[in-house]
């Protein structure tokens, strides 16, 4: 089976946003796992964000910024 493949790259705002995310989970010194349980979210789509190759819909980002315990606009800090 063949892997698939994007058509397009992921924009350099997607790829940042989840270097934040997980800045944000080790200052915190969390757990992937644990941040993924308390968004209630499967933690290689959690993985997936972080990495930035998969973008999220706005729920999904709302739902990681209420399990990290922080502002939306904390996000977009550093940028």
């Amino acid at each position: 089976m063949e892997k698939r493949v994007r058509k397009s790259e992921m924009s350099q705002e997607i790829i940042l946003l989840g270097k934040r995310i997980e800045e944000i989970i080790k200052e915190k010194r969390l757990k992937t796992r644990e941040v993924a349980h308390d968004a209630d979210m499967d933690v290689e789509n959690l993985r997936k964000y972080i990495k930035g190759k998969q973008e999220m819909k706005v729920g999904t980002m709302l739902k990681i910024v209420n399990a990290l315990n922080i502002e939306v606009n904390d996000l977009f800090k550093n940028q």
